[in-house]
């Protein structure tokens, strides 16, 4: 009997052992997460139930019970490098089955799809082509094509006209004069082809607060003189609302036919110098993807040289009832199982849920101090289980020696 009591205790220490050195040849895994060896002992015991006087028969390992607490988040320079502060795993597709995990080293494939080590595909809620997030899940694809441009079509102008200035000299407009008008602003506008023109406003007083405005897009007029008036506190008055729109005109290019609305409802005429305070307009030319940022609820936005903002998804992350129940299956990923229950898929900071962190991977969750501690006392219980051994050898050497 002390032979087999004393296996059981080698065995169990040989299985902590197992367990301590998973754990630190692991410490530096990505996403990884700690386990540790829990222990039961083992009694004989009679038809009834009833162990009596018998002494234990050893210990027997119960289970090996993974520890999901938080690993430390430390920053990289890859945008796609995600983190979760909080609970959750990321959802991987891995040839049309479901795996999850705490790894967040993603990059990109050839094809476009946002994929880790393993080529197994991120899971995200798709948007729809105005960018609105949907309830459908599937794999998070980057789309490299340029962004299509978009015609100008409205201008906003918030500027303040100086009320002390004088009617120009030359009473005739013209561009190419200064004295015929006070002053002069432009902005960048953009055909249906996405080349750029310059729109030129030209602002000429013609009496107490009363002013005309001339545009001219690539020195061509497009409209003028339209009158802006203002009242004795500044404020414009006419056109209602500060809009108008100019003539339609096909820019130079091959561009389409385009016309601007222009808006001046928050200018002013005050006694201070002419200045601009804001000059909006809604077109843009193509834009080349040029980055990517992920905010905390995982949204993914695709950044391009034009200036443009793309929404392509947003992050899903799962959580189980019992994360402890789910199995290992190697590269620091899980599968479902029974006892984990049922995948509870949510966009992160929802429910339980923990929040993204874009440019950044967990770190393993070993504290390598703790390990070798634990290393010293499965060590000692080792030994102390081969010394029960060799006791009963020579217990058991000396009765047989017995004349």
């Amino acid at each position: 009997m002390p032979f087999r009591t004393a296996i059981s205790g080698l065995r169990a220490s040989m299985t902590d052992l197992s367990t301590i050195g998973n754990n630190v040849a692991n410490a530096s895994t990505t996403g990884f997460k700690k386990s540790r060896a829990e222990f039961a002992d083992i009694y004989a015991a009679s038809n009834l139930g009833v162990a009596g006087d018998t002494p234990g028969s050893g210990v027997n390992v119960s289970r090996i019970a993974q520890q999901f607490s938080q690993g430390t988040v430390s920053f990289t320079e890859n945008a796609l490098d995600l983190a979760i502060n909080g609970n959750g795993f990321f959802v991987v597709n891995d040839g049309g089955s479901n795996l999850y995990s705490r790894a967040g080293a993603f990059g990109v494939d050839r094809e476009g799809y946002v994929v880790n080590a393993q080529s197994q595909r991120l899971q995200a809620f798709q948007a729809d082509t105005s960018g609105t997030i949907t309830g459908a899940l599937g794999d998070l694809l980057i789309n490299t094509a340029n962004v299509a441009p978009a015609a100008s079509t409205a201008v906003t102008v918030g500027l303040n006209l100086d009320s002390s200035a004088s009617v120009p000299a030359v009473a005739t407009f013209d561009p190419t004069n200064t004295s015929s008008y006070n002053n002069a602003t432009s902005t960048t506008v953009y055909d249906s082809l996405g080349n750029s023109h310059v729109a030129s406003m030209y602002y000429v007083k013609s009496g107490a607060n009363a002013w005309d405005t001339y545009t001219y897009v690539d020195g061509v007029a497009v409209d003028g003189p339209t009158a802006l008036t203002f009242n004795s506190s500044g404020a414009l008055t006419a056109p209602a609302g500060g809009a108008f729109t100019t003539a339609s005109f096909t820019p130079s290019g091959g561009g389409a036919a385009m016309t601007l609305d222009l808006n001046y409802g928050t200018s002013t005429q005050y006694g201070s110098p002419f200045s601009v305070n804001s000059m909006v307009q809604d077109g843009y030319t193509t834009g080349t993807l040029s980055g990517l940022d992920i905010d905390k609820s995982g949204i993914i936005f695709a950044r391009y040289s034009n200036g443009q903002a793309v929404t392509l998804g947003q992050v899903a992350l799962a959580n189980f009832a019992n994360p402890q129940g789910l199995q290992p299956v190697g590269d620091t990923a899980w599968a479902e199982t029974f006892e984990a229950g049922a995948p509870l898929v949510s966009a992160p900071g929802s429910s339980n849920l923990g929040l993204i962190q874009g440019g950044a991977l967990e770190e393993s969750n070993v504290d390598l101090s703790e390990e070798l501690v634990k290393m010293i006392v499965a060590q000692r219980n080792f030994q102390a289980n081969a010394q029960v051994i060799q006791t009963a050898d020579q217990v058991t050497q000396s009765i047989i020696n017995i004349r």
